[in-house]
């Protein structure tokens, strides 16, 4: 079964959203210090799945870089100011994290014959 954005599959695949493949992707960006193998364990995708789309997403883009190029690493906490600085990211990351999430849960309780 393939829905309105999501490509054609092959027997074993399963179908995701272009948006999550985006979000995916964005996540593993802004993660500078993170895998590709965490990542893809975190959302449960395959390993090989997720570096496919950032290969992908790379290409698009005209980079060959990896997530340290669209990433700026943060500096050492020197103040308060760069303390809360760094927190604020850490909240936004988690944020991030949570929102795809919770879209991944939606996307399989629709496919869930209750």
């Amino acid at each position: 079964m393939v829905r309105g954005d999501q490509e054609s599959l092959t027997d074993g695949e399963q179908a995701l959203p272009a948006e999550f493949k985006a979000d995916a992707v964005a996540l593993y960006r802004s993660r500078p210090g993170a895998t590709i193998a965490q990542i893809a364990d975190d959302l449960g995708v395959n390993r090989e799945t997720l570096r496919s789309w950032v290969r992908a997403d790379d290409q698009r883009r005209g980079a060959t870089a990896g997530p340290a190029a669209s990433a700026v690493r943060p500096q050492a906490a020197g103040s308060v100011e760069d303390e809360n600085a760094a927190l604020r990211r850490r909240v936004r990351e988690l944020e991030e994290e949570r929102d795809i999430l919770w879209k991944v849960a939606r996307y399989f309780a629709g496919e869930t014959p209750w």
